[in-house]
């Protein structure tokens, strides 16, 4: 009989991995579900996999369901008039999600624009290039690229630079696609200035958070 198979934890092996391989979604209660189903439509293109009076299921890829809404009665939302704003000061601030590309997550950017979308909060911390979008019920979720590989972003974090400013730069997502456009590289314009469009002053670190993007 072969012996057990070294990549699955065991108490005489703690250095195995024990962490799951994927996460494979989140669960929201609101009294908006109709509002979320159409913004995360919109977001992701997501579909409804099942829905009943009291919950529905998304998904926008193969796996069953991404998110979960479980439809709480409307005055809710009138008994905690304040909620969407708890994130701001306690709990989860937000969800990151990645994108392959730099293209994609800035065609992304237009396509949601066109469609009523934007951004509260575009900016390039160094490790990524970040797009911040807030769901009807307050929920941030953050859509961004890599910058550069695991390892890469790891040593950055130990720079000069990632020391004088943890936070980043605030961009144009629109400037910084018309330079991609032409042909410009990732690798050129994940530099943090890269985004900021000339003429305008360039807002960094302590100075990007406001009431907006906190």
């Amino acid at each position: 009989m072969s012996g057990p198979d070294q990549s699955e934890p065991t108490a005489s092996d703690p250095s195995a991995r024990v962490a799951p391989d994927y996460v494979a979604h989140w669960v929201v209660k609101s009294a908006r579900r109709d509002e979320l189903v159409e913004w995360y439509g919109t977001l992701f293109n997501a579909k409804i996999a099942y829905q009943d009076k009291q919950i529905t299921f998304l998904t926008w890829d193969d796996e069953s369901h991404r998110l979960a809404i479980v439809a709480v009665p409307k005055p809710f939302k009138f008994l905690f008039p304040l909620a969407r704003f708890r994130r701001k000061a306690y709990g989860i601030d937000h969800i990151s999600l990645t994108y392959a590309s730099l293209e994609r997550l800035l065609e992304n950017y237009v396509r949601l624009k066109r469609l009523g979308i934007v951004p509260v909060w575009s900016i390039n911390h160094g490790p990524t290039i970040s797009l911040y979008y807030e769901d009807p019920d307050g929920m941030r979720l953050e859509l961004q690229v890599e910058n550069f590989d695991p390892e890469n972003t790891s040593a950055y974090f130990f720079t000069e630079e990632f020391a004088e400013n943890p936070i980043g730069v605030n961009i144009d997502p629109e400037y910084l696609l018309s330079q991609l456009r032409r042909g410009i590289p990732h690798s050129e314009l994940r530099h943090r200035e890269a985004g900021v469009r000339p003429g305008t002053p360039v807002v960094a670190n302590k100075k990007t958070i406001n009431l907006r993007t906190l």
